[in-house]
């Protein structure tokens, strides 16, 4: 990993890039630990007011993705990252000066629409910078993303122990200058532009032909929210991406509702995701590139998920230690349906995207992980839980037979779309699916 990391996919400006997330999910660890904390203590607002200001913090981040991916066909993905990451830099500042909810609700989720859209961007980039070579790309920007992360999430701890209204302001000042320093690095890298594409139609026709840097000047261009293909794949990877509030609301409300197992078990849950997700990420994404392995990532994150969910079910049952073992092998399972589901989204997402049109379509993708983020925790507090272990298990099932439907789709659209597909592949590239296959 220290290796991929010196000489990244996409050289050097790559290598700035990903200094850049991890400076900016730094600053995103010290948010989390402390943003509910700081709405509390500081600016004095209820349980209720915090759950509509996440709330619509959340519908704003929906919003961010497709908004991001039709402004970077029309302007260089650079100073829109850098744009994003100084609009944040502005909202959390002024939310040093906000105190009242109605005066924080539109801060907040410009903020949260921000964060959305610069992910998004990142994508982009990485896509146009590292070429075929994307998947690598993407496990290294998840461990670099993960690892800053814990290490914001630390240094908010002792924020955190200090327990003052000026400690709370600090780490919120921190992140705010997190993006400062991601912006002035993002601006020492260059745009990352794509050769001479061919785009393929939605519908397995004849591809279009396209110019450099993707653009259509005679033909209209293609457009996501016309491509059903295209939104069945992001209408189903909203499930697939469930395990992100498995981890962070189902697992550490289940072992308090209804199980024996010790509550600072919790912990442990996140310390199990981040150390493998740094760890494992880059192996896992070398097993899951190129088309074929993609699909066949998506169905064994079902699988696992469908896994995981059945050990949940299973936690109520036996003493504190039995809950405890089911309850951690169960961190271990979400995780590895996370490395799975991510890099096999990632992947898709671009294999099934016309090239000219890939900024808008990508977009389009990034909404589904903001679409799970608002409705996955009402759902598994609301439904799944409220169910008892049976839910869980229906769940599983679920998501098990979406990701059955998932590779089926997925297989079917790029079989329509591989004469493309072969052609967008360089020499080395070829190469490289072919070692990845064998």
């Amino acid at each position: 990993m220290i290796a991929q990391l010196r000489n990244p996919p996409g050289g050097r400006d790559a290598r700035i890039m990903l200094l850049a997330l991890a400076v900016d999910r730094t600053g995103s660890g010290l948010w989390a630990a402390s943003s509910v904390l700081y709405f509390t203590l500081v600016s004095h607002l209820s349980a209720q007011q915090i759950g509509v200001l996440l709330g619509a913090a959340g519908v704003a981040g929906i919003v961010g993705s497709p908004l991001a991916g039709r402004l970077a066909g029309r302007f260089p993905v650079r100073s829109l990252l850098i744009g994003c990451h100084l609009l944040r830099l502005g909202t959390l500042s002024l939310l040093q000066v906000c105190t009242g909810f109605d005066a924080l609700l539109p801060v907040v989720a410009v903020t949260y629409l921000g964060d959305r859209a610069a992910k998004t961007l990142e994508m982009l980039f990485a896509t146009r910078a590292a070429g075929e070579r994307r998947a690598a790309y993407q496990a290294l920007s998840r461990s670099a993303a993960n690892a800053g992360y814990g290490v914001g999430a630390g240094i908010a701890a002792f924020g955190l122990a200090v327990g003052t209204r000026d400690a709370y302001r600090a780490l919120i000042l921190g992140n705010a200058l997190s993006f400062a320093v991601a912006a002035a690095l993002v601006w020492r890298t260059r745009e990352a532009r794509e050769s001479s594409v061919r785009v393929a139609r939605s519908d397995g026709a004849a591809p279009l032909a396209a110019t450099v840097d993707g653009k259509q000047p005679r033909e209209r261009r293609a457009s996501p929210w016309r491509d059903r293909g295209y939104l069945s794949f992001v209408l189903l990877d909203i499930p697939m991406n469930l395990d992100d509030s498995v981890l962070n609301v189902g697992l550490p409300l289940w072992l308090v509702s209804r199980t024996s197992a010790p509550h600072a078990l919790v912990p442990a849950f996140l310390v199990i995701n981040t150390v493998l997700v740094v760890v494992l990420q880059l192996s896992v994404s070398a097993r899951a590139e190129g088309p074929r392995r993609a699909t066949r990532a998506v169905l064994l994150a079902g699988v696992t998920m469908l896994v995981c969910c059945t050990a949940m079910a299973a936690a109520t049952r036996g003493g504190s230690r039995v809950a405890t073992a089911v309850l951690l092998a169960a961190a271990l399972l979400v995780t590895l349906a996370e490395l799975m589901r991510s890099v096999s989204s990632w992947e898709l997402a671009v294999l099934l995207a016309p090239e000219g049109a890939r900024a808008s379509y990508l977009g389009v993708a990034g909404m589904s992980q903001s679409i799970q983020k608002s409705a996955g925790p009402p759902l598994l507090t609301g439904v799944v839980m409220a169910a008892g272990p049976a839910g869980w298990v229906v769940l599983g099932a679920v998501v098990a037979g979406l990701s059955v439907v998932q590779r089926t789709s997925c297989m079917r659209r790029l079989r329509a779309l591989e004469p493309e597909v072969d052609r967008s592949l360089t020499n080395s590239g070829r190469r490289a699916l072919n070692q990845a296959s064998n």
